[in-house]
């Protein structure tokens, strides 16, 4: 495919160290366009191997991912979740989808089980399965700085877990870098049970586009656009919460925010950095090392708070559950349910918490995006169509700016292919069967 992909699926056997390429094919992009439609595709594909355990992990990103699309920095990651036993999808923000996008593998198929602790190590176009030995045990931050300073590079992004995947845990959940991910349905998991201790991806790559004029210029208008919106002016995760339907945080959340972060190219900031130790009013470089944690979940931000935890104690606790990779909004729902009020008590039960959790919720999609809301047949579209072109799925329930019909049409200016709405209608029946 010469438009808007680097045109490579790679496949990854971790028992036999075997890595194969296949080209993306231009039917397969008219028939299932992207994203969730085709990494559905490559696990129903790739699952009939009996001693896969739980079946492939796919990554893949969006069709627009990448690109001046206002908010189009969803990656996805499908695999059978063993909370649900569901084929789901988890998305990808901050900047991981975009580098996936960019690295030069347009899907990743990886399957198998690695005899030993390994990691994939993913960039301009080549993939590597390298051992991870001297990672197994070390939380998320440890590996991810590991991985930074052996490659030179602090711009990598790592999807990596914790004690909690190696162990096991039902509510292990994928880190991106040092933060908190959107998964709430046990993938981390199924990273562990591979031996999968990480993917460490840098993109390097360039995106063609079929008609660029046409489509910086539609870009254009949609982002003059959406700047009109009075949404777009509220910044930071208290504002998002507000906005799908929760109480506002600001006041709690307020007195250690240092700053709003948007996931790539996301006009709204879902996400805020608050200080843990620092003064949040500082303005120059902190001499600590991490000085805070960024707060990228509503969910348990919301239970937390109900419990008369402060922003202070709320925040440690997910950065343990970064560090442990754990879900943190499962963490605060077992911990109200059994009445633990501090957060050194929080963090004492993580070995042994253990599901079935409400958080998980009853979709094939990640309930991060959906704090608020009721997960109805409109949700599970908006989601659909967030993951299969590439949108962040909270920003998509905010932006009416961005409907189906211009998300389609920036689609073919960027492939020069034709994408229509009953195309899109059987790539989400197919997804939600």
């Amino acid at each position: 495919m010469e438009y808007l992909a680097s045109d490579k699926i790679a496949i990854v056997d971790l028992g036999t160290c075997d890595i194969s390429e296949d080209e993306l094919d231009e039917d397969l992009v008219l028939d299932k366009i992207g994203g969730a439609g085709i990494t559905k595709h490559l696990y129903d594909q790739y699952a009939s191997d009996p001693s896969d355990g739980n079946g492939p992990i796919v990554l893949g990103t969006g069709l627009l991912t990448g690109t001046l699309v206002p908010g189009a920095s969803l990656g996805v990651i499908t695999a059978k979740s063993p909370l649900t036993g569901k084929v789901s999808h988890v998305p990808l923000n901050l900047d991981a989808g975009m580098e996936l996008k960019y690295s030069g593998f347009d899907y990743i198929v990886i399957k198998g089980i690695a005899d030993k602790p390994v990691y994939l190590w993913i960039h301009d176009g080549i993939l590597d399965i390298n051992d991870a030995d001297d990672l197994w045990g070390k939380d998320t931050w440890t590996a991810t700085d590991h991985i930074r300073g052996e490659m030179g590079d602090d711009l990598i992004q790592v999807l990596g877990i914790g004690e909690a995947g190696e162990k096991g845990s039902d509510l292990a959940q994928l880190g991106i870098n040092y933060w908190q991910s959107a998964d709430r349905l046990g993938f981390g998991k199924l990273f562990g049970e591979k031996n999968l201790k990480l993917i460490a991806i840098r993109g390097m790559g360039l995106l063609e586009i079929s008609e660029p004029e046409a489509f910086v210029e539609d870009c254009a208008e949609l982002i003059a656009a959406i700047r009109s919106n009075p949404v777009s002016q509220k910044q930071g995760i208290a504002a998002a919460t507000a906005t799908l339907g929760n109480d506002d945080l600001s006041d709690w959340i307020g007195p250690l925010t240092h700053r709003h972060m948007a996931c790539f190219n996301t006009p709204v900031a879902t996400n805020t950095f608050i200080f843990l130790d620092e003064d949040p009013s500082l303005l120059k470089e902190s001499a600590t090392a991490e000085p805070g944690f960024l707060l990228t979940d509503i969910s348990p931000l919301v239970t937390f708070k109900s419990m008369g935890l402060s922003i202070e104690d709320a925040g440690r606790v997910l950065k343990a559950c970064a560090q442990y990779g754990i879900d943190g909004a499962a963490v605060a729902e077992l911990s109200a349910k059994s009445g633990l009020t501090s957060a050194a008590d929080i963090q004492k039960s993580f070995p042994d918490l253990k599901g079935p959790v409400e958080s998980t919720g009853n979709s094939i999609f990640s309930s991060w995006a959906s704090p608020g809301q009721e997960t109805n047949e409109n949700w599970e579209r908006r989601q659909a169509v967030a993951y299969i072109l590439g949108i962040h799925p909270i920003w998509f329930q905010m932006a009416t700016e961005l409907t189906e019909e211009k998300l389609l049409d920036l689609a073919g200016l960027g492939t020069e292919m034709e994408f229509t709405g009953d195309t899109l209608d059987e790539v989400i029946e197919d997804i939600l069967a």
